[in-house]
């Protein structure tokens, strides 16, 4: 009968630990596939970042924040704290400012209130 139990006992503690073995091989995704999102994500927030940092550095943005009253240096400096959301709706339209002017677009009112607004949610994300 202890011979019985024994080998009841270790059959139910084999079939017990054996699923949690097998669970720790299986992973969602592999190791190279994490790094490369990890990378896409870090050149996307760099390509965004550089994106603002091409909008802050126009001529015509300096003059429109200098009239403005705001800080063109302060901005700058705040870029490197943007992140996520708020740092894709900026890097976006600062891109769409810096085609217009680079495209010699005529500055139009919409594009300098564009400018102010930009600079302004930059300024807020850096106070924070």
């Amino acid at each position: 009968m202890q011979m019985c139990r024994r080998i009841l006992g270790t059959t139910l503690a084999v079939l017990l630990c054996a699923p949690a073995a097998w669970a720790q091989q299986t992973h969602v995704i592999n190791k190279s596939t994490l790094d490369q999102a990890v990378q896409q994500r870090v050149s996307q927030d760099e390509a965004d970042r550089e994106a603002l940092r091409t909008f802050l550095s126009n001529p015509s943005v300096q003059r429109v924040a200098a009239k403005a009253g705001l800080s063109v240096d302060k901005a700058g400096a705040a870029v490197s704290t943007l992140q996520g959301d708020e740092l894709h709706r900026a890097a976006a339209q600062a891109r769409t400012v810096n085609e217009d002017l680079a495209g010699g677009a005529t500055v139009v009112i919409t594009t300098t209130t564009i400018i102010i607004v930009l600079l302004i949610i930059i300024l807020i994300v850096a106070l924070k």
